[in-house]
């Protein structure tokens, strides 16, 4: 056996330093988390070639004492902690007392720093981590690094690192979460000269989002608050049409620092339950603020990673927060039919050859009387060149009874104050003024039923209903997947299950981890409705299972059971259940294609406004879009 010797000082620095010191982003990461502990409200980053051969740190913070530099550099040595007690109520971002000493084993180090009380600052400079140079020099309060030549003394390290631009786009994306988890700081980032990133600082975090993605998707934002008994989440979250194909877009911070969590993870996406279609994932950007004491930072040297103590209670708080931010959240898809650049100028219509000076939008009426004494002609049948059949699906009714009241209709029409994205145009035609709205919010309520009129259906599979100055076209199968969805989970929380038994019973063979995760959640398969029977040698006979999947019943839908089970048994057991009734739901709703006639189509319209989520099937796909009166003028052109 080889002979054990104690490592010399500067390899065991340089192991250290791989532990903290992976590429650029890590010394970004460290220096501008320190700038934030030391109560900066203005940082700067630059970099020049992805930040390998140079990268700057330049905050207005407190600044280090002169007589502190050489200590600031030592292994272990921090200021953020003073015993082992304090690792349990950590609150700040940096702890370990790593960062500048493993920084400074693996580069060329300038530091320019300065506190309020001395009257000048001091430069001190290391490489290698071999101290070089301490003088005094003139500059402003705060602390300025200049990390250069970033692996000069570890050539395999440097082989591994990335182009520049990857490893500039890896501070992008550090520089990006910071702006987003500190809303009080004032943050730029400058490569190679340019400024790639800026925000203002300013405390909001809507400006903040805007400015890192866009006016667009701002404006797809809901705000997010919710508290309980130790802990507060707030945020923004996006509306399910803003997903995306991956979790890129999923941010959340635990008491100020961004983090990777599995079960903050899972809570986020089981809000939106199924709102989302599979494989999209939701936009997020939460902060949750609890007691330090509850979890554990000191992780992973990155501190990208945190344990909870309590993982359930922090999962039902997601879910729970996102779940009802989103309800009442009008959600409705707004169909363009053609996408021109939006005009600030007044709109104008096109002449007519067969219309005045523009048509008039007829004015409701109770009654024929009523309307006859109007100024405006009424249609009639003849009219057209050919009668209405008689055949048609929507036989017409009498005024007053397809309305109702007309101060009904005045008050849900002619809101001026209530719009889609503050979008609105009055116009003012022959003396009447009328309010366009590309979204109508009433059309979900129930006052609203009397009013909304089924036009026709296309392709025997959507349903076309008018509604004030819109057209709403509802997808019948997936509209019945939501309401029978609905259904069953009434029947499920009301512990209302029926079981049906399987002939022959279904046998399955487990392995020892699938037998171990069996056992442990016989208790939710048996309130579900199962019923399951131990045959020996980890196989199981499946006797009963719940009615509602009877027909779908196989070894493959129950081993996702089980792997959904081993996921969340110590989160919520019975989740899974979702998955198994939207299934059920989908292959018992009416297909597209189907007829159904005009009655059927109303009552499940009006089953659907009464769902928790009409806007969205089981499985994530809208049951509803909704097309303008304007963006049908314009395809007609009667808007130029």
């Amino acid at each position: 056996m080889a002979e054990i010797r104690l490592l010399d000082q500067k390899t065991i620095d340089k192991i250290a330093a791989g532990e903290v010191v992976e590429r650029p982003a890590s010394c970004i990461k460290e220096l501008v988390e320190n700038a934030i502990d030391a109560g900066a409200d203005r940082i700067t980053v630059e970099i020049r070639d992805g930040g390998i051969r140079m990268l700057r740190v330049s905050d207005n913070g407190c600044g280090i004492e002169s007589g502190d530099l050489e200590r600031a550099f030592l292994r272990h040595a921090t200021s953020k902690i003073r015993n082992e007690e304090d690792l349990t109520r950590i609150g700040t971002l940096g702890f370990r007392g790593e960062a500048l000493s493993s920084i400074a084993a693996v580069s060329r180090v300038e530091l320019i720093t300065k506190t309020r009380d001395e009257l000048s600052a001091t430069r001190f400079l290391i490489e290698g981590g071999i101290p070089r140079l301490k003088e005094e020099i003139g500059a402003p309060d705060g602390t300025t690094i200049i990390v250069r030549d970033l692996f000069f003394n570890t050539p395999a390290r440097a082989k591994f690192l990335k182009s520049p631009m990857t490893e500039a786009a890896r501070i992008g994306d550090f520089i990006e979460q910071l702006i987003l988890s500190n809303t009080g700081i004032a943050f730029s980032f400058i490569v190679n000269g340019q400024q790639k990133l800026s925000s203002p600082g300013n405390g909001q975090l809507k400006d903040a989002l805007y400015h890192i993605y866009g006016r667009e998707t701002a404006s797809m934002l809901i705000p997010l608050s919710y508290e309980q008994e130790g802990l507060r989440i707030d945020g923004m979250i996006g509306k399910p049409q803003l997903s995306r194909g991956n979790r890129n877009f999923e941010n959340y911070y635990v008491n100020g620092r961004y983090i990777k969590n599995n079960v903050i993870r899972k809570g986020i996406e089981d809000g939106y339950s199924t709102r989302l279609m599979q494989h999209q994932y939701p936009f997020s950007c939460l902060m949750l603020n609890t007691d330090p004491a509850l979890l554990d930072v000191n992780v992973h040297p990155s501190k990208m990673e945190v344990r909870f103590s309590d993982e359930k209670r922090i999962y039902d708080a997601f879910r729970n927060a996102v779940d009802e931010c989103l309800k009442n959240q009008d959600q409705i898809l707004l169909s363009k039919l053609e996408k021109e650049k939006e005009e600030k100028t007044e709109l104008k219509k096109a002449p007519e050859p067969f219309e005045n000076a523009g048509r008039l939008k007829a004015p409701l009426f109770n009654d024929r009387a009523e309307a006859e004494k109007s100024e405006v002609p009424l249609r009639k049948e003849n009219d057209f060149k050919e009668p209405l059949p008689k055949e048609d699906l929507f036989k017409e009714k009498p005024l007053k009874e397809e309305f109702g009241k007309e101060d009904l209709l005045k008050e849900s029409l002619l809101k001026e104050e209530k719009s889609y994205a503050g979008e609105e145009l009055v116009r003012n035609e022959g003396g009447r003024s009328f309010v366009q709205q590309t979204f109508v919010p009433e059309f979900m309520s129930e006052k609203a039923a009397p009013m909304r009129r089924m036009i026709g259906v296309a392709f025997d599979t959507y349903w076309i209903c008018e509604y004030g100055t819109d057209l709403f076209l509802f997808d019948q199968h997936a509209a019945h997947e939501r309401v029978l969805y609905e259904r069953f989970m009434a029947a499920y929380e009301k512990r209302n299950i029926t079981s049906q038994n399987l002939m022959p019973p279904l046998a399955i063979h487990t392995d020892a981890h699938e037998e171990m995760v069996l056992r442990e959640g016989m208790d939710a398969f048996t309130s579900l409705g199962f019923e399951i029977e131990e045959f020996g040698d980890r196989t199981w006979l499946i006797r009963a299972v719940p009615y509602t999947i009877g027909n779908i019943a196989s070894d493959k839908l129950f081993r996702e059971m089980l792997d959904q089970l081993d996921f969340t048994k110590k989160l919520q057991d019975n989740k899974m259940y979702i998955r198994i009734v939207a299934t059920e739901a989908c292959k018992a709703a009416v297909k597209g294609g189907e007829r159904i006639s005009a009655d059927e189509a109303t009552r499940l319209l009006d089953e659907l406004m009464r769902c928790s989520d009409p806007y969205h099937c089981p499985h994530g796909r809208p049951t509803i879009i909704s097309f303008s009166e304007k963006e049908l003028e314009k395809r007609f052109k009667r808007i130029v």
